[in-house]
């Protein structure tokens, strides 16, 4: 059961990393990147990053390849902005719910035009 303590963490990477992640410099990473969620273990041992491109999902699947090659720099940048006794160890996931929901306003926009 997720607790204050793993909620701050977890905000507090999100905003972290939000600042972060404009400076790497891998071509994979697309720079219309958003951090969807990050949820935090019990233990702290593991941070799930969710990440979603507004450019599709051929720019999130290469993006979260080119941030689990970067997890060094990254997890180096966020211990020193974060004074945490453990780094949690970061996974990047793909996620499309960006992609999902300007499908349905689509869907719903062209359903308003049709009446």
């Amino acid at each position: 059961m997720p607790g204050y303590k793993t909620d701050r963490i977890a905000s507090d990477i999100q905003r972290e990393l939000a600042s972060i992640l404009p400076s790497i410099k891998d071509p994979r990473v697309s720079k219309l990147l958003s951090i969807v969620k990050v949820d935090v273990s019990s233990d702290l041992s593991l941070a799930r990053v969710y990440i979603s491109s507004i450019e599709g999902t051929e720019a999130t699947l290469s993006s979260v390849k080119g941030l689990a090659s970067a997890e060094g720099f990254i997890k180096r940048e966020l211990s020193k902005r974060l004074k945490l006794r453990k780094m949690p160890e970061l996974k990047f996931i793909a996620d499309d719910s960006i992609a999902h929901s300007a499908h349905i306003m689509d869907i719903l926009n062209s359903l308003k035009d049709d009446q």
